[in-house]
């Protein structure tokens, strides 16, 4: 039971959303928050590249079969399931939640809860690493131009070129920095993940907090209904169920092992969340962010949910073989 429970940092979510809702910031103080905001966001991207080991880029070439198939699954897969869903729900999902649903769609793949997920089902840790770290450098070029084509396709409008611009100062940068030096201070951001936790999820929790006292000044829980909400988890499901039958059946069809589909599973049906949010304030500023990355904070609960049932169904398996 206690597997169907929230993970502490979906806790922190939910208190987060409602102190904005309760007390949201705005006027000047928005604006200094906003600055800070973006400068938690550098120090994130740049933690991330110092973190990334360049072993652990070489290993990843040798593997490059699981590798493209990863990729192929988040940047081509998911986005059409998306634009198809877009389709569907046109007329009854309110835009900006049907723009969340998109969204989901062209992100890159989680890294820290796909490389655990792929470890406890004794899956190819390895790979998991090299895979999850290349969709997110993939990711931060790859999703504002996704979520351009997409949303143009969908009938909402593009991404403008300072919106790329925004990611790339903000994101891309910093990490590319922090990959450079990675070799004079990467062991040392190794040693210290969990002092150097509170970067990781407080910038995201920062800009979940500047987004939601947006958004409810705007109104936003006046806008959707429970109605609303249900519907986008109902998509979310389906959507995740699809991908995850397409990883676990598609890597069986094209024959890689079972480690390596259990690295395929998991690294190519989640979405960032770590990622997601802090690009959404930069791709879909000046609109609703808060009801944009709604469907996204639902869609990070769902994937932890199912993928810990899958899981441990892997190890249970893999022990059962193992006697």
């Amino acid at each position: 039971m206690k597997r169907f429970l929230p993970d502490t940092f979906t806790l922190l979510l939910i208190c987060t959303v409602s102190l904005a809702s309760v007390l949201p910031i705005n006027g000047v103080a928005a604006d200094y928050f906003a600055m800070a905001t973006k400068v938690a966001i550098a120090a994130l991207f740049f933690l991330h590249g110092a973190r990334l080991s360049r072993d652990v880029v070489l290993a990843g070439l040798l593997h490059w079969r699981l590798h493209l198939f990863i990729l192929a699954v988040s940047f081509v897969v998911f986005p059409l399931l998306g634009l198809g869903a877009s389709i569907l729900t046109s007329g009854f999902l309110p835009p900006a939640l049907a723009l969340g649903i998109i969204y989901i769609c062209v992100l890159p793949s989680t890294v820290q809860s796909s490389i655990a997920f792929t470890s406890m089902a004794k899956g190819n840790v390895p790979a998991a690493i090299c895979a999850a770290s290349a969709s997110n450098i993939f990711g931060m070029i790859l999703t504002p131009l996704l979520c351009g084509l997409l949303l143009s396709a969908g009938g909402h409008g593009g991404v403008s070129l300072d919106a790329i611009l925004d990611i790339f100062v903000q994101l891309l940068l910093p990490f590319i920095v922090g990959q450079m030096l990675q070799p004079w201070v990467g062991q040392w951001v190794r040693a210290r993940k969990s002092l150097l936790m509170p970067i990781d999820r407080g910038s995201i929790l920062m800009v979940v907090y500047g987004a939601f006292s947006e958004a409810v000044i705007e109104g936003i829980w006046r806008s959707y209904s429970l109605a609303d909400i249900g519907a986008v988890v109902v998509i979310d499901i389906v959507l995740l169920a699809l991908v995850l039958a397409f990883t676990m059946f598609g890597s069986r069809l094209m024959g890689f092992a079972k480690e390596d589909e259990i690295a395929i599973t998991f690294c190519g049906s989640k979405k960032s969340l770590a990622s997601g949010v802090p690009m959404a304030s930069a791709i879909f500023a000046g609109q609703s962010v808060g009801a944009i990355v709604m469907p996204l904070m639902l869609f990070h609960q769902i994937q932890l949910m199912a993928c810990a049932v899958i899981a441990q169904r892997y190890a249970a398996k893999a022990e059962l073989a193992a006697e």
